[in-house]
C-alpha cells in the first residue's frame, strides 16, 4: 500500500483533528487516548502510530470517514487517501447496519457509549471488534462535530 500522503499527522488540520480526538474522549469517558503531555504536533504523531485502532467520522448525513490511525489503514487495507473518501457505513456489512446505527445513536445521546461489533475490511475481510468505545467530538467551541471510535482487540472471522 503505498500512500501519497505517508505522514498526515504533520498537516495542520490534523494536528488540530488530533487535538479534538484527545479532548473529546477527556471529556466524555474522563480518561485520556495516550499518557502523553506534549506538544499538538507531537500528540498527532502520537495518536497516529498509537498501539490501538483510532478513527473519525464528520457530522454529514451520510458521514465520511476523516481520520484514520495508522492501526485503522492497516486493518482496512486502506490508504489515507482512500480511508477519508470512504463513508463510514462502508465499514459495516449491511446485515450489521442497524445496530451499528443503535450505537451512534447512543453515542450521540450519551456523550459516548461502550461497543462489539463486526466490521468489514476494504477487501471483505470480517473482523470483529471487542471492548471499543464510541464518542462524540467537540469542536474548540464545544460544537459536536463528528465521532470517533478506538479499539486495541479484534478478531477475523473466517
Amino acid at each position: 500500500m503505498i500512500s501519497i500522503i505517508e505522514f498526515p499527522w504533520q498537516q495542520q488540520a490534523i494536528i488540530r483533528h488530533s487535538q479534538r480526538l484527545a479532548n473529546s474522549f477527556q471529556h466524555w469517558t474522563g480518561n485520556s487516548l495516550l499518557d502523553v503531555n506534549d506538544s499538538p504536533l507531537e500528540t498527532a504523531k502520537a495518536l497516529f502510530e498509537a498501539p490501538f485502532v483510532l478513527v473519525s467520522h464528520g457530522s454529514e448525513s451520510d458521514p465520511i470517514f476523516n481520520y484514520g490511525n495508522r492501526k485503522a489503514l492497516e486493518l482496512w487495507e486502506l490508504s489515507w487517501e482512500e480511508f477519508t473518501r470512504m463513508p463510514s457505513r462502508k465499514s459495516a456489512q449491511e446485515v450489521v447496519q442497524e445496530e451499528r446505527d443503535r450505537l451512534l445513536s447512543e453515542a450521540a445521546t450519551q456523550g459516548f457509549s461502550y461497543y462489539s461489533g463486526v466490521r468489514i475490511t476494504s477487501t471483505g475481510k470480517r473482523f470483529e471488534i471487542q471492548d471499543g468505545i464510541l464518542w462524540n467530538l467537540l469542536d474548540e467551541h464545544n460544537q459536536l462535530c463528528g465521532q470517533a471510535a478506538v479499539f486495541s482487540k479484534c478478531m477475523f472471522l473466517t
